[in-house]
């Protein structure tokens, strides 16, 4: 198979600067595709697919007519990010997750931020997101935001933009891991094209990066995560972070507080647990405080977490940093915290609840995307440019009754990387979610997720909405001229623990 007949469309591709004129680092793996016959790279992409099978690399969609787990969409042709263009990358998502957890750090404690006018006070406390619960809370070592994902976008012109910003729960590092597993096996020949940069050290990294969380002075601490069981979208991979750190998977009804500490069910009797990898969402994690109709979180977790009983990463309250009304304040949190620029900048952003930025919202709603401010996964967004002019008024509509729910931005049009179709290859869309751990140190997984929309013209790259993904590779500079990764290490300031 060849790209003779690949066509750019006007769009920024990742694999040509122009037709028949591949990108910088692109060449040598473009030769190693074109070696293969049609049939021969055909057959690996059909031994990739049956690879995530036999793995049970799956996802689920709730309320799926077609049953609950899907086995992941996955595309052969690797994405290729070069190093000097990751290294800035690298450096703006360190940025961005410094000053956010020196937000978060701020809105539970003095609000300064709120009281200079930074942000106004309403957008937090008009957050579905933001917890009172939390306010006054210290976290170990200062940190809310342990493990981070950050989705960024390529627009039409290269330039890269943050989309949004993932504290709470981001998933998909196992597909990370999963894709670079099953490439190896599929394409083994492709990894000596070029020098790669590994990822699969990102559960030692996680291990690690929990493990400093632990207050408790012990050189083994306990660690369990904490999965809301077989029927969540994400369970396998809780399961499979579990067995990569070799840690215990537990569901809340394993966990019990007993005079404010947190122990785990186990064969032998009770186990004291020191760090709790949480996958549930706040609203679950403790009756005592929060829903009270929870059956899968613990009673009593908050009052051992306040106590310094227990770490939970991420920290409660993480959530409000992923309200895209906060988002659309990133450029000046950024500069309130650290005194610089956004390395990476957002996507212009409209928010609904500033009268004038949602008359022009209502007016240009044709040439908009509209999201909800709490959404995810592709549910409730519009895209103006490709809605019907019912379904525009539906959302003038809504964002009329609850204009806080809602902000706009202008289309992006997202860079694309070649998939295969049938028997030739076309251009999809797609964006990347880096992993960021933040513990010790800042680090990003080199790489990260890249989701496709792997329906024709389509922008939503979101799994739930018939995405799929690629592994991504991150190119290694030459030996001869490596640099250490710059690493953005926390200061003094922020290493105090909390009671």
């Amino acid at each position: 198979m060849d790209f003779s007949h690949y066509s750019l469309d006007g769009f920024y591709d990742e694999y040509f600067e122009a037709p028949g004129r591949p990108r910088p680092g692109v060449s040598q793996l473009i030769a190693r595709i074109k070696s293969f016959s049609k049939t021969e790279l055909l057959n690996r992409q059909r031994a990739a697919k049956a690879a995530f099978r036999h793995m049970g690399i799956t996802f689920s969609v709730y309320g799926s007519s077609r049953g609950l787990e899907k086995i992941f969409p996955f595309d052969i042709l690797p994405r290729i990010i070069n190093a000097d263009e990751w290294r800035l990358i690298e450096r703006g998502i360190q940025q961005r997750v410094y000053a956010l957890n020196l937000f978060l750090q701020d809105i539970y404690g003095e609000q300064k931020i709120l009281k200079d006018r930074v942000i106004p006070e309403e957008i937090i406390q008009s957050s579905v997101a933001f917890r009172p619960e939390c306010l006054g809370m210290k976290p170990p070592k200062g940190l809310w935001c342990h493990i981070s994902g950050i989705d960024l976008v390529k627009d039409r012109d290269g330039q890269i933009y943050v989309l949004e910003d993932n504290l709470r729960c981001p998933s998909g590092v196992s597909y990370v891991l999963g894709n670079r597993q099953v490439l190896k096996q599929t394409l083994p020949v492709v990894f000596g094209a070029l020098p790669i940069q590994p990822v699969e050290d990102y559960p030692l990294r996680l291990s690690r990066t929990l493990r400093y969380l632990a207050r408790t002075g012990y050189s083994n601490p306990v660690i369990c995560v904490l999965t809301p069981g077989i029927y969540n979208s994400a369970y396998f991979e809780h399961s499979f972070l579990a067995q990569q750190m070799g840690e215990e998977l537990v569901e809340g009804r394993d966990l019990v507080v007993i005079d404010d500490f947190v122990y785990m069910r186990t064969t032998k009797g009770f186990q004291r647990v020191d760090v709790i990898y949480r996958r549930i969402d706040d609203d679950f994690l403790d009756p005592e405080l929060f829903r009270k109709d929870s059956l899968l979180g613990v009673p009593g977790l908050m009052r051992a977490y306040r106590k310094g009983n227990v770490a939970l990463a991420n920290a409660p309250g993480t959530g409000i940093a992923d309200d895209k009304a906060v988002y659309s304040f990133m450029p000046q949190i950024i500069k309130y915290y650290t005194g610089e620029e956004s390395r990476i900048p957002n996507v212009p952003t409209y928010l609904c609840e500033n009268p004038r930025d949602r008359a022009y919202v209502l007016e240009h709603i044709d040439q908009l995307v509209v999201k909800t401010t709490h959404g995810s996964g592709g549910y409730g967004m519009l895209i103006g440019p490709q809605a019907s002019k019912r379904e525009q008024k539906q959302m003038i509509e809504r964002i009329l009754a609850e204009p806080r729910n809602y902000i706009a931005q202008p289309v992006i049009q997202l860079s694309r990387v070649p998939v295969i179709v049938r028997d030739h290859f076309e251009g999809r869309h797609v964006d990347l979610r880096p992993f960021v751990l933040y513990g010790e140190e800042i680090s990003v997984l080199p790489g990260g997720l890249t989701r496709v929309a792997l329906k024709r013209n389509s922008l939503v790259v979101n799994s739930s909405q018939g995405g799929g993904s690629k592994d991504t590779w991150v190119l290694a500079q030459p030996v001869t001229h490596q640099k250490p990764a710059e690493i953005l290490r926390i200061p003094d300031s922020a290493g105090e623990e909390g009671g």
